[in-house]
């Protein structure tokens, strides 16, 4: 089972929520990401929640990628 610290991923006003509420949550709920950001987010890719973030191909091609390099580990 995977686990995650929230108070480190998530601002302060986040951490106590249950995953249904964060998973809906703007992006800005994420620790060092702005609203500003998460507009930007919204306009670049329409990205709106950190479910859709989540979601996003791209994010998960590169995680993929990432996890393919063994020469950083």
């Amino acid at each position: 089972m995977a686990s995650i610290d929230l108070e480190t991923v998530l601002d302060k006003a986040w951490a106590d929520k249950d995953l249904a509420e964060i998973l809906a949550a703007p992006v800005s709920a994420l620790k060092g990401v702005s609203d500003r950001q998460g507009g930007l987010l919204e306009e670049a890719f329409g990205i709106k929640t950190v479910r859709d973030l989540a979601d996003l191909k791209f994010a998960r091609w590169a995680s993929a990628l990432a996890a393919l390099d063994t020469t950083s580990k």
